[in-house]
């Protein structure tokens, strides 16, 4: 994925899909937290791009209990990691 809008698109529903859908502390419901998943952005971005969901579900599983301290969930993560690539498909498609 090459076009800059489509990075732009794709960047934004996984910043909102992290904060919103994955959420593993718990803080959607806080304004103030909106930023709290974006540090993540990035890297599940470019392994969005790369379609890879076991390298997603291992990186969303890493960052819960490595940079978070939580247990994994693996069966949420792998939820997630289905999202995000549908997402993909849906920015390289065109669709809103």
């Amino acid at each position: 994925m090459n076009d800059r809008t489509k990075i732009k698109e794709l960047t934004n529903r996984i910043d909102e899909i992290l904060y919103y859908l994955w959420d593993p502390i718990g803080v959607s419901d806080e304004p103030c937290t909106r930023g709290e998943y974006s540090s993540y952005v990035g890297i599940i971005t470019r392994l969005v791009i790369e379609e890879n969901e076991l390298k997603i579900i291992e990186k969303l599983s890493e960052i819960e209990s490595v940079n978070m301290g939580l247990t994994q969930n693996s069966t949420m993560n792998k939820q997630i990691a289905k999202r995000l690539l549908e997402d993909l498909y849906a920015v390289q498609e065109g669709l809103r």
